[in-house]
């Protein structure tokens, strides 16, 4: 009986790996950073291309994890000039270095992108996603009408990739937006937080969650993961952290 249960699990894993590889070969994977097809076809990123994206790196800012460029110093201006709701928070990448994959993620429709993204999450914030321990990862919600046009969550896309990376359960119906607002590309650090007003609300919370961490794409002055931590933080969450797949200068 044990031998005939593996003979089946082998072929099943087998034809989904042959599956796989049809669907690889008729659709082929792009690149996140020079969007063409990845050579070798069955890896996330092209091999020439892999030490494109530049990482964050020490010494960062204790609260967002901004590099601040000066181990002197414990905070970014932006997080010694505000008090975030959010305990602490890491990015993954310089916005300037990936911005174009990101907008390409986003709005060109390559979903595929989030599996590169999420493994150099795990290999390059693992530490960090592990003393989180967190119950749950709560992507940045869209407005159900960006929704519609975009076709997916990019912040849930992310979300999804790095729990199969961390064995995190994702959380999606927990919170939800439900104010359209301006893109915040163009906005103010003030302008940004009158924008988020009211912009998020709690949808239902059924279950117990003392950790979170917020996913989310961007993160420039915090505005998003503090007008999300104030929902969470009323709906009795304990510590919340926030995962980035980028960081801009802030303002």
């Amino acid at each position: 009986m044990h031998t005939h249960l593996t003979s089946r699990f082998s072929a099943k894993v087998c034809l989904r790996a042959a599956a796989d590889t049809v669907i690889t070969l008729l659709f082929p994977r792009r690149c996140p950073v020079c969007d063409e097809p990845v050579r070798p076809w069955h890896a996330l990123v092209c091999r020439e291309c892999a030490e494109t994206f530049t990482y964050i790196r020490p010494p960062r800012c204790f609260k967002c994890g901004k590099h601040i460029g000066d181990s002197g110093r414990e905070y970014c201006d932006d997080c010694a000039d505000h008090r975030h709701l959010y305990d602490s928070g890491r990015a993954l990448f310089s916005y300037q270095s990936v911005s174009a994959s990101i907008a390409r993620f986003k709005y060109g429709g390559r979903r595929e992108y989030a599996a590169y993204y999420a493994a150099c999450m795990a290999e390059q914030l693992g530490s960090f996603i592990a003393s989180c321990h967190a119950d749950a990862l709560i992507p940045v919600p869209l407005h159900r009408s960006r929704l519609r046009k975009r076709g997916f969550n990019q912040a849930q896309a992310l979300a999804e990739a790095l729990s199969v990376r961390t064995g995190i359960p994702v959380r999606a119906d927990l919170i939800e937006r439900v104010e359209k607002t301006a893109p915040m590309k163009d906005l103010s650090a003030a302008e940004r937080q009158n924008n988020l007003k009211k912009a998020f609300k709690i949808r239902r919370f059924d279950v117990e969650l003392g950790i979170i961490v917020i996913i989310d794409d961007i993160y420039t002055t915090g505005s998003t993961i503090d007008a999300m931590s104030r929902e969470f933080r009323n709906a009795g969450v304990e510590r919340i952290y926030f995962i980035s797949l980028a960081i801009g200068r802030g303002i």
